[in-house]
């Protein structure tokens, strides 16, 4: 009942790694996009953009991703998440107009998760560590970029008899690699916080072992893709859909720091979803003490 009368429907519900809750992840991700799939279809809505992951990518063979890449998830969410897209073709294949959007990691006010470590340990001075040598380049995207293409998704009718979800992937066109992203925020802060690098195999070795048994507040994503790079080309959109991404990497990781530090004394007591919360740091309180 709640989609009658509707025209347009932006699916842009999902449980997010963090959960680590393979369950979970099924019900809200896949059934949930099957029930929203199935109202709209049943209530006449015109459109339905959905809102998948990068995740369906795990680790690219080469970069740019295109939209045309092949999903070879590593983990459940991102299995999750491609089978909803499978479920979105169905329903386009069945007449119901289905867009696909795939952002990059979300940036803005309010997006937290694992983010929070990272603002904790730059707000007080301590180091923040890459793998490696941090080289590899990672994309982030902002929600007000996301949200533009998501309308604009919802006003572009896909051809008559399109027997699949069209699909188009959102990110910065300025991605930078790790380090770049990660010293710029230092140097903003200008707290004494560096950039440190990591052994990779070691290092996510650990960050799994350790979050395994709740020593870490991290899921299976964060340890396989951390030190990956994952980038999107973006031309379908910018050239189907006119949208043009405003912020840079940097840039929104500064805004999101920001909105933390004038946000912090209220964020112990939120209890809201995964990516709008702040993680517990864990066994992290250690790296604190390093110089």
């Amino acid at each position: 009942r709640a989609f009658v009368g509707v025209d347009v429907v932006l699916n842009n519900v999902a449980q997010v790694p963090l959960a680590k809750d393979q369950a979970l992840f099924r019900s809200v991700n896949v059934v949930g996009t099957a029930n929203v799939l199935l109202a709209a279809r049943d209530a006449g809505v015109a459109k339905v953009v959905h809102t998948s992951s990068s995740a369906i990518f795990g680790i690219p063979e080469r970069n740019p991703v295109t939209e045309d890449t092949p999903g070879r998830p590593l983990e459940a969410y991102g299995r999750a998440k491609l089978e909803a897209e499978g479920l979105c073709d169905d329903a386009a294949g069945a007449g119901l107009d289905v867009t696909i959007i795939r952002p990059r990691t979300i940036l803005g006010h309010g997006r937290l998760g694992i983010m929070a470590i990272l603002f904790e340990f730059v707000a007080e001075g301590a180091p923040v560590f890459v793998f490696g040598k941090g080289d590899n380049r990672y994309q982030f995207v902002h929600a007000h970029d996301l949200a533009d293409a998501a309308l604009l998704a919802a006003d572009r009718a896909n051809p008559a008899g399109m027997a699949h979800a069209d699909r188009y992937n959102i990110g910065s066109d300025r991605p930078g690699t790790m380090r770049e992203t990660l010293t710029a925020l230092t140097v903003h802060a200008g707290t004494g916080s560096r950039v440190r690098s990591l052994p990779t195999g070691p290092a996510a070795t650990a960050m799994h072992a350790m979050s395994n048994v709740s020593l870490l507040p991290f899921a299976p994503y964060h340890w396989l893709l951390y030190g990956e790079s994952l980038w999107f080309d973006t031309t379908k959109a910018q050239s189907e859909l006119g949208w043009q991404p405003r912020w840079t990497n940097a840039e929104m990781l500064i805004e999101s720091y920001e909105w933390f530090l004038a946000h912090r004394a209220e964020l112990d007591a939120r209890n809201g979803s995964h990516h709008q919360s702040p993680v517990r740091l864990g066994a992290l309180q250690l790296l604190k003490k390093l110089p």
